[in-house]
């Protein structure tokens, strides 16, 4: 048979197949069969252990392509098994996937692992890596799958093959004397890894259902290059210290109470400023964009969330409850009640686009293990809206959401955007509802929108959801660090279970298109990147604390008390240290506090009715009258600095 491969630069090779991969890269090219990791086939990622079988597009990966380190990282996750059941041969073994920048595996072993185990875990990975032991699939049959497993004691590995199709061949790659089920890619051998470090471990559990067994995930990271790792841990170490739940706590901004439950937030008095700030600013800049303001209960009754479909599909993930012979849910988002409201009269095509907008707090059920600080939560804010427009609106929607998003994340100090285009599969159109000719229509839509932004865009095939095409944008950090926060979500599925209607210009009744979105994503996990992304030093507007008077001694408190006074009837959020102690100790307090601005006041100061201004960033600023203070200060505060 005839295979076509379509190259980049788009020629067309025409080869005999069924082919190895390694014959297909040589056919390409002999000095990028010494430097290919593995080759991407329509979208396919094979490593060179494949065979291909069709034609398609085709494109050779090597380690200067990002899809490379996920195969890197996968064939590293194996190398650390392996180096396990060396040192632990009674371990039994569950899941070890790469994910973003690293990877990990679930084992399960009589004694916890330690950080010395980590280090000879990881010296034994460095002799093995040096055996340059190749990676080899294998294939066998789901029964003898789960012989070959039994006989291993691989208790994991056989419940897993036994819930696979009865007739599928199963895919295996072995590495030394380490087997492991698993579909692949994979480097060569095991001398391409060389530049890895085991993390942490952490408990986990089986199928993460905690009536499971507990097992031990390790974490390590993996890279083609030294000096790219250690990039990595250095990175590491700073996002150490902007941890926001460390910097929550020091900074006396939120915390999480036990008592109440895991994954709820408590916001203290200076956290509570930092939010309001936040939501003051996202209530203005929404009615400037003609957003209309709304507020829905947090409960309602379980047969909207059947209308909706949630309580069929999403009913693990929801707080129920029952009372009066009645299930209610506590709201896991904030669509249904938009829609009540949208519904509440008869709208015509005249009155769209309608933009209604509300900061909602939902609650969902997150597992324990997966709770992270604000990031991952049980009870969060979100900036929710919904957009209620015609089919020849959606374009201009859609691009003004986009610009909303970029002009949203430049105000926080976010400037490096991506967006992804998430689109159905086209070979499985049976899995989406709705018509081919109105999934074409938003795929369309969505596309011409990001291009007049001119935001580069990763088209993501078969990521969308059941019910219609999306749009996530991903900031990255002061550190690299990439964080998905935007989502414009196109909706084919509510208008018609709620039968939500516009009367067109023709007179007929139809269903308008709803636009899902969430610029910040929620308040909690936005405050979380925020407080990482300025390590806690947050512009002047934003500070919970803008400047805090520092009197010299006692003598001077009185005059410390009128310059607070005078700043805060200016609009300046102003405290005064009147604590006995030194200045050089209030002021490293202010600093540990990372207050923008520290006034100090003594003898000089009140003498001449000024203050003296240290700044967080310069150190001493000099004299300044407190107006000419005042003035710099909320010009700083007006422009967003």
């Amino acid at each position: 048979m005839q295979i076509d491969l379509i190259l980049p630069d788009e020629r067309v090779l025409n080869l005999e197949g069924p082919l190895p991969v390694d014959d297909a890269i040589a056919a390409v090219s002999e000095g990028l069969l010494r430097r290919a990791i593995a080759v991407e086939l329509d979208g396919e990622i094979l490593d060179r252990h494949s065979e291909i079988k069709t034609s398609g597009r085709f494109r050779i990966l090597t380690n200067k392509d990002e899809e490379s380190l996920s195969v890197l990282r996968h064939s590293t996750a194996h190398l650390m098994a392996y180096a396990v059941q060396e040192l632990y041969p009674e371990a039994k073994f569950a899941f070890g996937p790469d994910v973003e920048d690293g990877f990990y595996y679930d084992i399960l072993v009589d004694e916890s692992f330690t950080p010395d185990d980590l280090v000879k875990i990881e010296a034994k990975m460095k002799e093995l890596a040096k055996g340059k032991h190749p990676f080899i699939k294998k294939i066998m049959s789901r029964q003898d799958a789960a012989d070959y497993f039994a006989e291993k004691q691989q208790d994991f590995k056989v419940e897993h093959v036994g819930e696979l199709p009865e007739e599928e061949e199963i895919s295996f790659y072995e590495v030394g004397e380490f087997v492991d089920l698993c579909g692949g890619p994979h480097v060569a051998d095991t001398g391409m890894l060389k530049a890895f470090k085991l993390r942490t471990v952490a408990g986990a559990y089986w199928r993460a259902d905690e009536t499971r067994e507990q097992l031990q995930r390790i974490y390590g990271t993996s890279w083609f290059k030294a000096k790219d790792l250690e990039a990595y841990l250095v990175r590491l170490e700073e996002a150490e210290k902007r941890d926001h739940r460390k910097l929550g706590q020091q900074l006396g901004l939120f915390g999480m109470k036990e008592e109440a439950g895991g994954g709820l937030a408590f916001w203290y008095p200076k956290g509570t400023v930092l939010r309001e700030q936040i939501e003051n600013w996202w209530k203005q800049a929404h009615r400037e964009r003609g957003y209309d303001m709304v507020v829905t209960p947090h409960i309602f009754k379980g047969d909207l969330w059947r209308t909706s479909g949630h309580l069929d599909f999403y009913a693990e993930n929801m707080y129920t409850f029952e009372q009066d012979e009645q299930t209610y849910v506590v709201k896991p988002m904030n669509c249904p009640g938009h829609i009540l409201i949208y519904q509440d009269d008869l709208k015509s095509y005249r009155d769209l686009p309608q933009r209604l907008a509300e900061l909602g707090t939902v609650y969902r059920y997150e597992r324990s293990g997966t709770l992270h600080g604000l990031m991952r939560v049980r009870g969060f804010t979100q900036d929710d809206a919904h957009i209620f427009c015609t089919p020849d609106q959606l374009v201009d929607e859609v691009t003004k959401l986009i610009e909303f998003s970029r002009d949203l994340h430049a105000i926080f100090g976010f400037t490096e955007l991506t967006t992804e285009l998430s689109v159905r599969d086209s070979a499985n159109k049976s899995k989406y509802i709705g018509e081919d000719e109105e999934w074409d229509a938003a795929e369309a839509s969505l596309m011409e929108a990001v291009d007049r932004v001119g935001l580069s865009v990763k088209r993501m095939e078969g990521e969308a959801v059941f019910y219609g095409p999306k749009i996530d944008v991903k900031l990255k950090d002061a550190i690299g660090r990439s964080w998905q926060t935007s989502t414009i979500q196109f909706d084919f599925n509510l208008p018609r279970r709620f039968n939500v209607e516009y009367v067109g210009a023709d007179g007929q009744h139809k269903h308008p298109y709803i636009i899902h979105r969430a610029l910040f994503g929620s308040l909690e996990r936005f405050i979380g990147i925020l407080t990482e992304h300025h390590a806690g030093e947050f512009p002047l507007w934003l500070a919970p604390v803008q400047a805090i008077v520092l009197p010299l001694s006692e003598h001077f408190r009185d005059y410390g008390e009128k310059v607070v006074e005078e700043l805060r009837k200016a609009g300046l959020r102003a405290d005064l240290d009147a604590k006995d102690e030194k200045l050089g100790y209030k002021i490293r307090q202010a600093e540990l506090q990372k207050i923008p601005y520290m006034i100090v006041v003594g003898a000089k100061e009140q003498e001449a009715g000024g203050i003296t201004v240290r700044s967080k960033k310069s150190g001493d600023e000099g004299s300044f009258s407190i107006a000419d203070f005042l003035n710099r200060a909320l010009d700083e505060i007006a422009n967003k600095h």
